[in-house]
């Protein structure tokens, strides 16, 4: 008498079904983290190359109008050079400004226009680095007040340090390694002079990604000078010079502040 035959068939067990769960949960564990220090790492890299960019075409900006600087001694009222470091830092002079300058097709032929740097508020309560401008001898319009072009946001610091070939007297002892030469803020004092260098330094706030901030930092080379009273003649053909108003040695009278 033959028994009937049973089919027999493999199969898993709980254990082993529960053991390869743990290794798959391990191995998408492992993908997913490296997936995300991937993503974290582009991210970091473009927050970086933003600024890097930013900075860049900020500094450029500055370096474009300083490049282009007029100032006569003999009309310091008008052509005066102003720069002032601290929390509402501020860079303020007469330029001659290209047409790739940011707004000039705004003033069309009027290219002479004084440039304002300044570290202002900004609407999330972070600082940010704005640019006005007006042409000479006309208010600043109103636009230009309250809508200033802004180069740079997110700014933790603005400095900047002028270098100066001829300190006032009162500012240098007999020994000569007291002269001054990089000096925090261009003021009254010197007004009716240009410096030959401007120190920019531009350090945004840092990220989520706890990085530290990097400094930028450009020296600028003014490659022109004041033009002298001397060489500039009133209408009988005398030369100007120093003490008329306004010429060197006459006190100036910035915004906000008394002559």
């Amino acid at each position: 008498m033959k028994m009937p035959k049973h089919d027999v068939r493999a199969a898993f067990t709980l254990l082993e079904i529960m053991v390869a769960l743990a290794l798959f949960a391990l191995v998408g564990a492992a993908i997913y983290s490296s997936w995300f220090a991937v993503l974290r790492g582009s991210q970091v890299g473009l927050a970086s190359a933003a600024k890097v960019q930013r900075a860049r075409i900020a500094m450029q900006i500055i370096e474009d109008a300083l490049c282009s600087t007029r100032s006569f001694d003999a009309d310091g009222t008008n052509y005066y050079f102003y720069g002032l470091n601290g929390a509402n830092a501020q860079l303020s002079f007469v330029s001659k400004l290209p047409a790739s300058f940011p707004r000039s097709g705004k003033f069309g032929d009027l290219d002479v226009r004084r440039v304002e740097f300044a570290l202002v508020e900004g609407p999330d309560s972070s600082k940010q680095l704005v640019l006005r401008q007006r042409p000479m001898l006309m208010e600043l319009p109103k636009d230009e007040n309250f809508h200033p072009v802004v180069i740079a946001k997110d700014v933790k610091k603005f400095a900047l340090e002028f270098w100066d070939l001829h300190p006032p007297k009162n500012t240098i002892n007999n020994n000569a390694s007291d002269v001054v030469d990089w000096i925090k803020d261009w003021d009254e004092e010197r007004t009716n002079r240009l410096p030959a260098m401007v120190k920019i330094v531009l350090q945004f706030k840092g990220d989520d990604f706890g990085q530290t901030p990097r400094e930028n930092v450009k020296v600028v080379g003014l490659p022109s000078q004041a033009v002298a009273a001397s060489w500039q003649r009133t209408r009988g053909g005398q030369p100007g010079g120093p003490g008329r108003p306004g010429g060197p040695g006459a006190p100036i009278s910035l915004p906000g502040r008394a002559p």
